[in-house]
C-alpha cells in the first residue's frame, strides 16, 4: 500500500518566466496534452505530476485544484507590472514524490515574491512540510530524503 500525500503549490512566477518554463508548467497541470520539448525523463518529468484528479478518483475533501494564470500585482507610472499565479493542491503517491524536488527546481528561479510556496503532508497526518523560495532557490533544501547535491 502506498502512502499518499497532499501537494500545494501556491506562488507567483515573475511575468518575464521564459516559455519553456511556462510550457513545462501547463503540461504539469493538464493545461497543455503535448510534453514540451526539452523535458524528459532525466529530469524527472515522467509524466504530468499537477495533473487534477477526476472526481471518481477523489483522495481527500475539496478534491485536486489547479490554477495558472497572468494576472495584474500592481499598477505603476511605467504601467501594470504582471505576474504569473500558480496555484495547486493535489493528490500524489509516494513515487510521485521523488520527482517534487524537480518541479521545485523548475520554478525556483522565476519566483517572484520570496516566502512561503507551498507544502506537503501524508494525507493521515496534520503537520505539513512547508517549502519557501528565495534567493532562486527553496528551503527546506533537503525534500523527501533526497540531498540536491
Amino acid at each position: 500500500m502506498s502512502n499518499r500525500y497532499e501537494v500545494v503549490f501556491s506562488c507567483y512566477l515573475r511575468d518575464d518566466t521564459p516559455e519553456r518554463v511556462m510550457a513545462a508548467l501547463r503540461w504539469h497541470l493538464g493545461m497543455d496534452t503535448e510534453i514540451p520539448d526539452g523535458l524528459d525523463d532525466h529530469d524527472g518529468q515522467l509524466y504530468p505530476l499537477l495533473l487534477p484528479d477526476n472526481y471518481a478518483n477523489r483522495r481527500f475533501p475539496g478534491g485536486d485544484v489547479v490554477s495558472l494564470h497572468r494576472e495584474v500585482q500592481e499598477f505603476t507610472c511605467d504601467g501594470e507590472l504582471h505576474e504569473w499565479e500558480l496555484f495547486a493542491r493535489s493528490h500524489w503517491v509516494d513515487d510521485s514524490m521523488l520527482y517534487l524536488r524537480s518541479l521545485l527546481d523548475l520554478i525556483a528561479p522565476h519566483i517572484a515574491q520570496s516566502g512561503y510556496g507551498g507544502h506537503f503532508r501524508d494525507i493521515g497526518d496534520t503537520e505539513v512540510t512547508v517549502f519557501a523560495f528565495h534567493d532562486g532557490t527553496y528551503e527546506p533544501i533537503e525534500i523527501w530524503g533526497i540531498d540536491p547535491l
